[in-house]
């Protein structure tokens, strides 16, 4: 029997992950040599900075940005990490009731401008709440994670020792994107029934938005086909282990192109449209070596 192809992976733990984290799925071509990463972004800019793994999970933004500066990574069609996100974006109501709508000339805190839920969060304030966000006075508190790109100038860096959640209590920040869960009770979604909302812009916008997709180095896609349907086959089958309470439109770990085709285009535009990257990429060519 040939050897194995040992492949250095970065990959979390999520319900549609731990079956082939804990060796459930097994394969008779690959080995995956799972690093040992509590929380992948961590890991992310080695990864797009010194090429450091073979296979791993990267955030689709990420991953556009790494596309656009020649980085030696393909995207496999596997969803490893979506959700909702118009939940993630909180404000204070102590210091009086904020909408949407009134974010222009505000300050909005979020971990970095390249943050792909910030892409995500951005996209529906200036599509569905007609904010120009290149009015907002973004702030952040981490560099991106592709050395090559710079902020655009509307974006500002917070001061040393200041962290988002103390800045957004003490109204040093208007508003900020918190993540998935809010860090402290005193603070509010910013968009009224977000999940509600957000089930209804997955429903008409072809799927739940992705955080984070496969990626594999591109001189094993190139030379080694097989290994890549092999990936894509063991990941299916742990995601089959962990079924979601919702499939269709609302499954978070969709599979196969077509299947993420309209998100892809989507976050794509907002990309784009944010200054993200410098041109639109077709669906096509993200999968291509």
């Amino acid at each position: 029997m040939a050897a194995k192809t040992k492949l250095l992976t970065l990959l979390g733990n999520y319900p549609n992950t731990l079956a082939l984290k804990k060796g459930d799925v097994k394969s008779d071509l690959v080995d995956f040599d799972f690093a040992d990463v509590k929380v992948s972004n961590t890991a992310f800019k080695p990864l797009v900075r010194e090429a450091k793994f073979d296979v791993a999970e990267l955030a689709i933004v990420t991953f556009l940005q790494a596309k656009t500066y020649g980085k030696p990574y393909v995207l496999i069609p596997a969803t490893v990490l979506g959700r909702g996100q118009h939940h993630t974006i909180a404000y204070s109501p102590e210091r009086g009731e904020l909408k949407p709508s009134d974010l222009a000339g505000k300050r909005v805190g979020v971990r970095a401008y390249t943050q792909t839920t910030g892409a995500w969060v951005r996209g529906f304030l200036a599509d569905d709440y007609g904010v120009d966000t290149a009015e907002v006075r973004w702030v952040t508190f981490e560099d991106p994670h592709l050395a090559e790109y710079k902020d655009p100038d509307f974006v500002t860096r917070a001061g040393e020792g200041k962290t988002l959640v103390q800045m957004l209590l003490d109204g040093e920040l208007d508003a900020a994107i918190v993540g998935d869960a809010l860090p402290d009770p005193r603070l509010k979604p910013l968009i009224p029934d977000a999940d509600a909302v957000a089930r209804r812009w997955a429903q008409t916008h072809g799927g739940v938005p992705i955080n984070h997709m496969m990626v594999v180095r591109g001189a094993i896609a190139k030379s080694g086909p097989d290994i890549v349907q092999e990936i894509y086959r063991l990941l299916q089958e742990s995601r089959r282990a962990a079924p979601p309470p919702a499939g269709g439109l609302l499954d978070p770990w969709r599979f196969g192109v077509e299947e993420n085709r309209r998100s892809l285009e989507i976050v794509i535009d907002y990309s784009f449209r944010q200054k993200l990257i410098a041109r639109k990429f077709s669906v096509d060519e993200l999968f291509g070596t």
